[in-house]
Parts: structure tokens; C-alpha cells; sequence
């Protein structure tokens, strides 16, 4: 398999492709009646028939700059797996020069912009976070445990860490939007996650934040705990559409952007079938 990069899309439907152990769900498209590009990018980086890198990357700046931040990140960061010697040992160290190479890139461009990044590296059953700015990553199990949550960086999603603001306070906060780290500026920081174990049913997903700003986290889990994986990449975005749209009076209400990835281990019966299954599926219904 090779690197797929998902930049500037604007789907109508999902795409599901094998990956490591499992099968990603790909969705990205720009925020309804934006006329200028969608700044959020996606990539799916292998390295071995095991393992492999997620990331999804959501532009800051406006307009262009943020779409080249994007991109500029996720290259980067393929760039660097891609030329990672071929052990799994060598594969945390790729993920982080490749973050550490992005945000060089990103602020050589000397356009004032930025990028968040959430990155997943998939090893076999397990899964390492690592993340820059407010996308987020979640892993949810079949009945709706929720075994991770990045916390954001920013004021809000500080204090909603520390319990200064509750989820719905948060929601409608005037400075959400404000993020306090990303890619491209000087005092960058990673937030480097344990390695947690996948059960079968469990989905790891990763999102930008104009998924995040239009869903509760409980909205999200009912969404993505059980399902076909495409299903579940259907309801997401259908759900955040809505709300984008305005059709829910009284709902959180934020055009953005929207990109996410969802991914799930295939069970060991139905491994070798996974590739085949993912190659004939069209659209997320």
C-alpha cells in the first residue's frame, strides 16, 4: 500500500481502505457555501504489513496559508516514515522528526500560519497518540467506554480538563476557536500518549475540530461504538452536516471543515478478507 493523502477534498460519501490490521474510514470536505479551499488534510502512512501512521490536520491562518500548513505537515510527515528504517523501533522516533520537520517547514513559509495534527501510530493491536493544537483523538469500545480523549490545547479545553467548564459551557464558549499550540510556531510542543491495546470492536478515531464543535463527545460514541465502520463514517458526518446547517435549533452551530478518520482492527477470522471487502465498498450509506 502507498501513502494516500487526502488534501482539498470535498466528498459526498466516505471511503473505507485496508490499512495495517484493519480498515480506515476517510472523510473530508469544506465547510457548507465556503467558496475557498478545504485547509483540513488527511494522510495514511504504511510502514509495515502491521503497522502504520494516521493523521489528520486541520490549517490555521485562512485561505491558502492554511491549506499549504496542512499539507505542508502531513508531506513532512510521510517524508519521514517513508525513510524510516523498516523495524518497528524506529517508527515513534519517524513520528516525531517528522512533527519536528513540519513545524520547521510550516514556519519557514513566513505566512503567520499554522496547523494543528493529531497522529495515530498503529502497531499490530495497539495504538500511540501524538498530537499539536485542538484535533482530537478518541478510542471507543462496542458499549461505549471511551479508553482515550486527547485534551485539547487550548484555554477552553484546558478548562474543561481542570473542571472550570462543563462540556456545554464549552460548546458555546466565544474563544473555542482560540488554539494555544500548533505547528509553525517556535514554542511548539508534543503531546506524546501511552500505548494503549485495541480490542476488536473498539474504533479509534481522529477529527478535526469542526467535528468536535457541531457533536458532543456521548453524541460522537453513539455514533461510532457499533456498526459497519462505513455506517458509522455516514451517521458522523450526516450528524455534523445537520447541526453545520442549522437544522437543529438550540444545537451547537459551527461551520467548519470537516475531516475525519475512523479505524477498526479487522477480527482474525475475517482478516484476509479485509482488503477485498474494502476494494468493492463505495460510499459510507
Amino acid at each position: 500500500m502507498d501513502v494516500r493523502l487526502f488534501l482539498d477534498r470535498e466528498m459526498s460519501d466516505g471511503e473505507l481502505h485496508p490499512f495495517a490490521d484493519g480498515l480506515v474510514a476517510v472523510y473530508s470536505t469544506r465547510s457548507p457555501d465556503k467558496q475557498t479551499a478545504n485547509e483540513d488534510a488527511a494522510v495514511l502512512i504504511p510502514f509495515n504489513d502491521h503497522a502504520g501512521v494516521l493523521a489528520v490536520a486541520d490549517g490555521l491562518g485562512g485561505g491558502r496559508a492554511g491549506e499549504q500548513a496542512s499539507r505542508m505537515a502531513l508531506c513532512e510527515l510521510a517524508a519521514s516514515v517513508e525513510q524510516a528504517d523498516h523495524d518497528e523501533a524506529s517508527l515513534r522516533m519517524a513520528i516525531l522528526n517528522g512533527i519536528e520537520n513540519a513545524n520547521r517547514a510550516v514556519a519557514a513559509l513566513g505566512l503567520g500560519a499554522g496547523t494543528t495534527l493529531a497522529v495515530a501510530e498503529i502497531r499490530g493491536r495497539t495504538v500511540r497518540s501524538y498530537h499539536v493544537g485542538d484535533s482530537m483523538m478518541l478510542v471507543v469500545g462496542q458499549r461505549g467506554k471511551i479508553k482515550l480523549q486527547t485534551i485539547c490545547h487550548s484555554p477552553v479545553g484546558y478548562a474543561v480538563e481542570s473542571g472550570l467548564l462543563d462540556e456545554s459551557e464549552a460548546m458555546h464558549h466565544e474563544d473555542r476557536h482560540v488554539v494555544s499550540n500548533m505547528v509553525g510556531a517556535a514554542d511548539m510542543r508534543i503531546e506524546l500518549g501511552s500505548s494503549i491495546e485495541l480490542a476488536w470492536h473498539d474504533t479509534l478515531l481522529l477529527a478535526s475540530d469542526g467535528l468536535f464543535d457541531n457533536l458532543r463527545i456521548p453524541e460522537i460514541v453513539g455514533c461510532v461504538r457499533k456498526g459497519q465502520l462505513g455506517k458509522v463514517s455516514g451517521r458522523l458526518a450526516a450528524a455534523c452536516h445537520r447541526r453545520m446547517q442549522g437544522l437543529e435549533p438550540g444545537e451547537p452551530n459551527k461551520p467548519d471543515d470537516l475531516t475525519f478518520l475512523a479505524f477498526r482492527l479487522a477480527a482474525p477470522r475475517r482478516a484476509s478478507a479485509v482488503r477485498d471487502v474494502a476494494d468493492c465498498y463505495v460510499g459510507v450509506g
